[in-house]
Formats: structure tokens, sequence, C-alpha cells
């Protein structure tokens, strides 16, 4: 009697049509079609950092895409903004923000297939010791280029299995 309504709901799930996005695991067509991106270079250290998220993402290995199918232009907006002010006229908060323009481009037919943004954004208190405000900005950043890269990666599996 317990079980009833498990089966209820896996009853109304297939009805749905719901399925795995990642369905046959790295032969699904999601999983073949993400490794088949090229990232060319991005300018900057958020640059790199974005790259390298995405090439993690993107391949199992990751590894750049030896035969790409497809290229993702990206363009970065790293800004750094001092918010909250104490008497003194010195900066107590900062919020760090990071957001990608990106393009999934055909390389054979030059077709954009997707043209999104992605984005986040982060606190930083900032405190007396400069080299901690420093290292908590850089922190930030390489937070900020993981959470970028995972976006832009499930935004490109959504259009590839759609394609699919």
């Amino acid at each position: 009697m317990r079980f009833a309504p498990l089966v209820l709901v896996l009853a109304a799930l297939s009805a749905c049509n719901l399925q795995p996005m990642y369905a046959g695991g790295s032969n699904g067509a999601v999983a073949r079609g993400l490794a088949e991106v090229e990232v060319p270079a991005i300018p900057g250290r958020g640059g790199w950092l974005v790259r390298n998220a995405l090439n993690d993402r993107l391949s199992e290995t990751g590894a750049a895409a030896v035969n790409p199918r497809y290229r993702l232009d990206v363009r970065l907006d790293d800004e750094l903004e001092g918010l909250g002010l104490i008497n003194d006229d010195t900066i107590s908060r900062e919020r760090r923000t990071l957001r990608a323009r990106y393009q999934l481009v055909d390389v054979a037919s030059g077709e954009i297939l997707v043209d999104a943004t992605a984005g986040s954004d982060a606190g930083i208190d900032v405190v007396s010791s400069e080299f901690a405000t420093i290292a908590a900005e850089q922190k930030a950043l390489e937070n900020l280029a993981q959470q970028v890269a995972d976006r832009i990666v499930t935004r490109l599996a959504l259009e590839l299995r759609e394609d699919g």
C-alpha cells in the first residue's frame, strides 16, 4: 500500500516523456556533442579560468576537441565595484561580477546555434589586510568562473539535446 503513490508518480512521469539529459552516458548525443565543442582562448585571467572550466566540463578527459564540430566564442566582462562605505570613506564591501556573452557556432556552416549570456556575482568583505582582500578577490573570480562555465555548459547541453 505504501508503494501505490510511488507507482502513480512514476506512471505520471513516464507519460510526460521525461528523459535523462545524459542518456547513453559518454556515447549519448549530448555527451558526444559537448565533446565536439572547441573553446578558443579567452583574454585575461578570468578568461583563462573560464576556458579551463569549460574544457573540463565539455570533455571527459578535459582535453580540447580534436575534430571540433562547434566553436564556442566567449567574451567576458569582469567587474569589481566597491559598495559599503564606513565613517572614514573606506570601502568595506566589494562585489565582483563576471558576465559572459557566448555563441555556439557550427564550424562547417558558420551558423550561430546559441547566442546567450551567463553570469554570476559574489560579495567580498574588505578587511584591514590588503593581502587577504586581494586573495578574496582572486578566489571570488575562481568561483565565478566555475559557476559561469556550469551555466554555459547546461545551456549548450539543452541545445544539443534538442538537436540530437
